[in-house]
């Protein structure tokens, strides 16, 4: 007698390939549209799946899960962070949490050096003057950005992007110098001609440019608040296409206006898409819509691995990606 499907719930649009996939492995009910679902849509969802497969845009907390229903074993979440899901009560309730680390790597360390020569050389500026159709000729002192050759880039979570983002940054001559939760081995250091800090205050008031690049945790909101971003130089520019609660963004766009940093690139911000207005303002701002891995192998790559952790749980095995609360 062949097996039942496993019930699994779709919160968002994925790659065609992707539904296509689960179509065929599940019984699969897919988002008709890419709108988010609401919370009362998301409960109900939660009521009659075995197995939901939300974005990042899917707050699951502690009174969504609450009423899931019993047939909920595995929350597989399409994004590599999971601080929209609280793991520990999921793990309470006996669901287990999986996500999909490793195939954003490469492409959001791309964007991280994308968002960095940006800044540095003033692209936003540039391309506004093409745009308005008032460029009037090349001029000597006309958009001077800076070099990034040679410059100091601090590295702010040296994990798998982290070390990424060190690998194409001493490509382009910068020096490497990073904070992290743990000291990385001395092969890893040398590898990556990497400075390691144990204080982050002294290593972001050196610094010619700051890359955020740790997850969003109770530990780290905020770990760039105002009295650690006057550390940093004014002529540094900090770039974040981690998360943005990581920033105190009122005190970042205060500083930006007031001049006393040089420049910001982002791609998260710590409102979600509620954007602090007066940074669409500023000219030495490069703001992205949270594209960081926005590439068409990232997403397929992602499904795969949804994919593998919920034909893993359905054969009755841990999902490899399993996150546990001592990750966190």
């Amino acid at each position: 007698m062949p097996k039942e499907r496993l019930s699994v719930v779709v919160t968002r649009r994925l790659p065609a390939e992707v539904e296509t996939r689960l179509s065929e492995l599940f019984d699969v009910r897919l988002r008709e549209t890419d709108a988010p679902m609401t919370r009362n849509e998301l409960v109900d969802a939660m009521k009659t799946a075995d197995v939901l497969v939300p974005t990042i845009t899917d707050t699951i907390d502690a009174s969504v899960i609450g009423q899931a229903g019993d047939r909920l074993k595995l929350i597989a979440n399409y994004g590599a962070g999971v601080d929209n899901i609280d793991v520990a009560t999921a793990r309470q309730r006996g669901i287990l949490v999986s996500n999909t680390p490793g195939v954003l790597t490469d492409d959001t360390a791309d964007m991280t050096m994308a968002l960095i020569l940006a800044v540095s050389r003033r692209i936003r500026e540039g391309m506004k003057a093409m745009e308005t159709g008032h460029w009037e000729g090349w001029a000597p002192t006309a958009f001077l950005g800076g070099r990034v050759g040679g410059r100091r880039l601090g590295i702010l979570g040296m994990g798998r992007i982290g070390q990424a983002v060190a690998r194409r940054a001493a490509a382009f001559g910068m020096q490497v110098h990073y904070h992290n939760r743990r000291r990385l081995r001395p092969e890893t250091e040398q590898e990556l001609d990497a400075t390691y800090w144990d204080s982050l205050d002294q290593m972001v008031s050196r610094m010619d440019v700051l890359s955020i690049n740790c997850p969003h945790t109770p530990s780290t909101f905020h770990l760039m608040n105002a009295r650690r971003l006057k550390l940093m130089k004014p002529d540094a520019v900090i770039v974040n296409t981690s998360r943005g609660e990581v920033i105190d963004e009122n005190a970042l766009t205060r500083m930006l206006r007031a001049g006393d940093l040089a420049g910001a690139g982002l791609d998260v911000y710590e409102q979600g898409t509620k954007v602090n207005p007066r940074l669409r303002e500023l000219e030495n701002v490069v703001l992205l819509p949270h594209m960081g891995s926005a590439t068409r192998e990232s997403r397929v790559e992602m499904g795969e691995k949804v994919i593998i952790n919920i034909k893993t749980f359905s054969d009755g095995h841990r999902p490899p990606d399993q996150v546990v609360p001592s990750m966190l």
